[in-house]
């Protein structure tokens, strides 16, 4: 394994706080390892973090909205509560990112089935 690898696999969170992101693909790897990203909920990242904030039971990663220092460390401080609070729950964030489906494969059957309904 590469360095990289190795410090994916061995975080618990992920930290990506951008402030516009066109795409990303730190965040889809992290979450490949199980480690749980926290992101700015911008361009990508918004797109392939889904929010487990509390009431939200399907979700892969935190997702805070504004560019500042207090929003992004409010989001951090629920997800070390998750972690130190519920470590069940936090594994349950870890695995649905890790078996999440970044494939072409899953994107070109998105695109399919949005052209045969129109």
């Amino acid at each position: 394994a590469t360095l990289a690898q190795e410090l994916y696999a061995a975080a618990d969170l992920f930290l990506m706080p951008s402030k516009s992101e066109p795409c990303g693909l730190s965040q889809m790897i992290a979450m490949r390892y199980g480690t749980v990203p926290i992101v700015r909920k911008t361009g990508g990242l918004a797109d392939s973090v889904m929010s487990c904030q509390v009431g939200q039971d399907d979700g892969t990663g935190f997702l805070f909205n504004t560019y500042n220092v207090e929003d992004m460390l409010g989001v951090i401080d629920q997800a070390v509560k998750l972690y130190h609070g519920d470590r069940e729950g936090f594994g349950m964030v870890q695995k649905r990112g890790m078996i999440y489906d970044f494939s072409w494969k899953r994107s070109a059957q998105d695109y399919h089935n949005i052209y045969q309904n129109l």
